[in-house]
């Protein structure tokens, strides 16, 4: 893939961002060390547009840097684009945004209410499950960093902005996620779903077509 990273000379630069996290790989990667990097390392909205491509469909998944140990993307949101609720397998992942602001809400599964005397299938059943809110918070573009760990694995991501101008989000996860299990909201399953990315190294990727974005995971 085509790899844009130096793109300014004042701030930040994503080239640099990028081997400070190969740095952080000669030790053991812990989300306290990755989140102090974040913060110390702040992209602005300018050094990351390359990146920032929009699906009007869809939030955008855009694929920055991806190696062995962490995968890198810029997510951007038009006013009401949301995730799915889902988890991310106990994975480690860092937010941080950059513009705009971001609302997430933070979840868990639990036995559906109705599995006792249930008329489904077996198999259908055992994927039925209830979603239980355990809070909500504001993300604003302030330096903050949010993290996912295994205490915290099922989130949601929602942009309410009302200036309708997007945010744009900064991901960091370890190691690189493939899939991952998201709520069915209409159906009230899980279901296990593949990842696919909008853009790579700032091109549109071949999958990432506006048909295809549907059910996106952040």
């Amino acid at each position: 893939m085509t790899q844009v990273l130096d793109v300014h000379p004042l701030q930040s630069r994503v080239g640099d961002f990028v081997a400070g996290l190969q740095a952080l790989e000669k030790e053991a990667i812990t989300s306290a060390r990755v989140a102090e990097y974040l913060s110390q390392m702040r992209l602005t909205a300018e050094a990351l547009a390359p990146y920032v491509l929009w699906n009007p469909r869809s939030y955008a998944r855009n694929l920055i840097y991806r190696d062995a140990f962490f995968e890198v993307l810029a997510l951007c949101w038009l006013p009401g684009q949301r995730t799915p609720i889902h988890s991310h397998n106990g994975q480690l992942g860092w937010v941080t945004v950059v513009r705009g602001e971001l609302v997430c809400r933070e979840y868990r599964f639990v036995r559906w209410k109705g599995a006792e005397g249930s008329k489904l299938a077996p198999a259908e059943a055992a994927r039925r499950v209830d979603v239980e809110l355990l809070g909500s918070a504001t993300c604003q573009a302030d330096g903050s960093v949010a993290q996912v760990d295994r205490r915290r694995t099922t989130h949601q991501i929602e942009n309410l902005e009302k200036a309708r101008c997007g945010s744009v989000s900064l991901h960091v996860y370890s190691k690189p996620i493939e899939c991952c299990a998201l709520f069915d909201e209409a159906s009230g399953c899980w279901e296990r779903r593949q990842l696919q990315y909008y853009s790579a190294g700032g091109v549109r990727s071949q999958g990432g077509t506006e048909a295809g974005s549907r059910g996106r995971v952040a």
